[in-house]
């Protein structure tokens, strides 16, 4: 049972499924902070966990870390790393929303829009983003390299 769990994850479109579910809502996601670096800034601002000084800094590189870590995995190139990368993000994303949540906080999570004055759900985002998250993991545990699928059907031919 173990071994066709293991095959069904490892599979070509498993494995493509995944990749392009996650690094295409890391593109999407990226769009608007590119478009908007200071509206994020002021968002990761509101969060009340980062140094002044990062603010901007984080504004300005986590979008484009996501735009092309999303482009790598959809395109294939570099998966496991770009799993690792965005999967890594979420958990920050996920270790952010719990503090805010448990301090109490009110924010705007800037994962998609920043132009939404609406605060968020912190519950229905650290679903969300566990949800997220499974693709990534799927990707990062699962995932063979080109030659360790050569070098597995030539054992089997």
């Amino acid at each position: 049972m173990k071994t066709k769990i293991v095959k069904f994850l490892s599979s070509t479109p498993v494995q493509v499924l995944c990749r392009l579910v996650l690094g295409g809502l890391f593109i999407y996601a990226s769009l608007d902070k590119i478009a908007h670096p200071q509206a994020f800034a002021k968002i990761i601002y509101n969060y009340q966990l980062f140094p002044d000084f990062s603010v901007y800094l984080s504004a300005i590189l986590v979008p484009w870390v996501e735009m092309v870590t999303g482009i790598f995995l959809v395109l294939g190139i570099f998966s496991r790393a770009a799993a690792f990368t965005l999967s890594s993000l979420l958990v920050v994303f996920i270790i952010a929303i719990s503090i805010n949540l448990i301090r109490g906080v009110d924010f705007n999570c800037g994962c998609f829009v920043t132009v939404s004055g609406e605060k968020s759900d912190p519950v229905g985002l650290l679903i969300r983003d566990f949800l997220i998250l499974i693709p990534g993991l799927i990707v990062l545990l699962f995932h063979k390299s080109k030659k360790e699928r050569l070098s597995k059907s030539r054992e089997t031919a």
